[in-house]
């Protein structure tokens, strides 16, 4: 693994000792051929680097550590943290060879470069949102779950389902077939939500993982709630402005709600 750490910028450090890991590996396919010459990390909307964003808004929450995996035009993103001078926080770079690794795989393989001291965030870098770190991150202190997800009512037929005491049950698959994964009751209320792309993990997650290579987190998650009896829960966040770049269509979109929500020109 190539890591490499950013020092502070002389940032005055409150011992919050809080982890984040920005997931920043991805190819970006349906942005090109924008994405042939610029990571989609650092595509902006609004002149701001989605990366820069997502770092700032973590920092603001009281991250005071970033893990950042990169893939492709690694060197870009690398070449952008150095003049960023890690946004003024300690961080280190994952590159994930050969591939990116998807969620799971990309947090296993950064594995080594954790501290494991406490809860972290783990946040894609190609969502512009304003959803309540601060909140999701208390939430998950005060429960009793391995993995606290950052939800919103869902707009397609690809969802996770959470029981009536707010456990991970079940998924649905984006043809709308449901899949349940426990024993629990369906019979009382259940919630269908979109994973929004935001959560927070207690390290023990880094114990759990069996799996290798290229995989996602929720993989490990419906694994661990069906075999082990692990808690993944939900944390609403439907009022929250929240927006992916995936397409040129969404990014498109990102500028306009950046403008509209965030007042930015």
């Amino acid at each position: 693994m190539k890591a490499q750490p950013f020092p502070t910028d002389n940032r005055q450090s409150d011992n919050r000792n809080m982890e984040a890991m920005i997931l920043a590996a991805g190819l970006g396919t349906r942005l090109r051929p924008l994405t042939h010459d610029v990571p989609k990390a650092l595509v902006e909307v609004n002149g701001v680097p989605m990366l820069e964003r997502t770092a700032r808004r973590l920092i603001d929450a009281g991250a005071d550590r970033l893990i950042i995996n990169i893939h492709h035009h690694a060197d870009a993103v690398r070449k952008f943290v150095e003049e960023k001078k890690g946004f003024g926080v300690e961080v280190e770079i994952s590159e994930e060879p050969g591939q990116p690794f998807e969620t799971g795989g990309g947090i296993k393989y950064a594995e080594p470069l954790f501290k494991k001291e406490a809860p972290f965030i783990v946040h894609n870098s190609d969502i512009l949102t304003d959803l309540d770190l601060k909140g999701l991150y208390a939430a998950h202190q005060e429960n009793d779950a391995l993995a606290t997800l950052a939800c919103r009512t869902p707009e397609t037929n690809r969802y996770l389902i959470f029981d009536e005491s707010a456990n991970l049950a079940g998924y649905a698959t984006k043809d709308g077939q449901e899949h349940y994964i426990t024993d629990a009751d369906m019979a009382g209320q259940v919630q269908k939500l979109d994973f929004c792309g935001v959560q927070v993990i207690s390290p023990e997650i880094f114990g759990l993982m069996t799996e290798e290579g290229v995989f996602s987190i929720i993989n490990v998650y419906v694994r661990l709630v069906r075999d082990e009896g692990e808690r993944i829960v939900p944390f609403r966040v439907d009022g929250a402005l929240w927006q992916d770049i995936g397409t040129h269509e969404r990014l498109e979109e990102a500028h306009r709600l950046a403008a509209e929500k965030l007042g930015e020109s």
